[in-house]
């Protein structure tokens, strides 16, 4: 299988506060990944420095390289980088007063794109990704923030697609969600790393098994091990991790 997003030696700050120390590790390609770890471990912000966004947060410091199919982040142009790697966030935050259409158009506009046709097609698609389609299909005109909590997530996947990013990270996706709506996002993932290479974070280690091929462990912002998730449940190379996955802390 090979590697979508190599990190090197990543270390991230706020501030003065070190939250992540000299992280290296590979992330497959078209594969979902989860990143497990107690709160405060430091799961959400490496999330955040795969897309350079913990860069912008005030006082946030990276060192270290990230590699997308041998580019270095660093080296790109933030926007290029977002468009490459989308991002969900734990809440859905569909844009207020924005219609459907518009919310899953909106970084396509961003990036140029006016023409109705191709705005139409993209959506479409993206919606269609998304696992979303049927349930809105009359409906594009109203406003996102009409939909239920569940639907309003996979409509922010859909906006994160609609750009044709090669990675979705997903902060904590399924937190906000009831048990349905929480299956039906676990069942779109399910498909969508047959296409993108998916990074998950998770504190739902019952769902970490269900929808990742590999899984990271962190604790206190270190790199405890890295394999496939059916191994590192079952087989763990560290006591830390056995002590974790089956519940002896966290």
């Amino acid at each position: 299988m090979s590697t979508k997003l190599e990190v090197r030696e990543l270390s991230a700050w706020y501030g003065r506060r070190q939250v992540l120390y000299d992280l290296s590790l590979e992330i497959p390609d078209r594969a979902a990944t989860a990143i497990i770890g107690p709160s405060g471990c430091g799961k959400s912000t490496f999330l955040r420095c795969l897309n350079r966004l913990h860069e912008e947060s005030p006082l946030g410091r990276v060192e270290g390289k990230i590699l997308l199919d041998g580019d270095d982040l660093s080296a790109l142009d933030p926007v290029e980088v977002r468009c490459r790697v989308g991002m969900v966030f734990q809440k859905p935050t569909p844009f207020p007063n924005m219609s459907i259409f518009e919310n899953v158009a909106a970084g396509l506009r961003l990036l140029g794109v006016h023409r109705r046709e191709e705005l139409d097609d993209a959506v479409l698609d993206a919606l269609l990704h998304a696992g979303l389609w049927e349930e809105v299909e009359g409906i594009l005109d109203a406003p996102g923030t009409s939909l239920s909590g569940g639907q309003q997530q996979r409509l922010c996947i859909a906006r994160a697609l609609a750009v044709r990013p090669e990675v979705l990270l997903l902060d904590e996706p399924c937190s906000a969600l009831d048990p349905i709506a929480t299956a039906k996002v676990e069942s779109l993932l399910a498909k969508l790393r047959a296409d993108y290479t998916v990074v998950i974070v998770t504190h739902n280690l019952a769902q970490a098994v269900r929808v990742s091929g590999h899984t990271a462990f962190l604790y206190m912002g270190k790199l405890v091990e890295m394999g496939p998730t059916e191994r590192v449940f079952h087989q763990p190379a560290e006591k830390l991790t056995e002590n974790y996955v089956t519940g002896r802390f966290g």
